[in-house]
C-alpha cells in the first residue's frame, strides 16, 4: 500500500507542477504582448484612435446633406479634429463643426482652415 500511496503522491506532484505551467506561460505571454503594444504606441483600450475619429467625421459629413463632404479635409491629432477646405456658407461651416464635435473621442474642433465661399459662387459674383 505504501508503494501505491507513493506513486499517487508522485503523480499528484507532477500534475500540480506541470499542470500550472501552461497557465503561467499564458500569463507571461499576455503581459509581454501588453508591454509591446504600449511601447509601440498602440491604442490604449478605451481610448479612441485618431484614424477612427477622422473616418467617422468624414462618414458623418457624407451622410449629412447640409455639408458638402468632398470639399472638406479632415485630420485628427490626439483627439483634436482639424477641418480645412471650402464651404459655401457660414451656416455650412458651423454645421460641419457641430457634426465633428458630436463624434465620440473628439476633444475639440479647429475649423480655422475652412474658408467660406465656393469657386462657383465667386465665379458667379465676378460675372455679374
Amino acid at each position: 500500500m505504501s508503494i501505491s500511496l507513493r506513486k499517487a503522491l508522485i503523480a499528484a506532484s507532477f500534475v500540480a507542477a506541470f499542470g500550472a505551467l501552461p497557465l503561467t506561460q499564458a500569463v507571461a505571454q499576455d503581459s509581454s504582448a501588453a508591454m509591446s503594444k504600449s511601447s509601440d504606441n498602440q491604442t490604449v483600450p478605451g481610448k479612441v484612435d485618431d484614424a477612427w475619429i477622422t473616418t467617422k467625421v468624414k462618414s458623418e459629413f457624407a451622410a449629412n446633406k447640409a455639408v458638402k463632404a468632398t470639399d472638406i479635409s479632415v485630420s485628427t491629432t490626439e483627439g483634436v479634429v482639424t477641418l480645412s477646405g471650402t464651404v459655401a456658407t457660414k451656416m455650412e461651416k458651423t454645421h460641419a463643426e457641430a457634426i465633428a464635435k458630436k463624434v465620440k473621442g473628439v476633444k475639440s474642433v479647429d475649423a480655422s482652415g475652412l474658408t467660406v465661399g465656393s469657386a462657383a459662387a465667386s465665379s458667379k459674383s465676378s460675372g455679374t
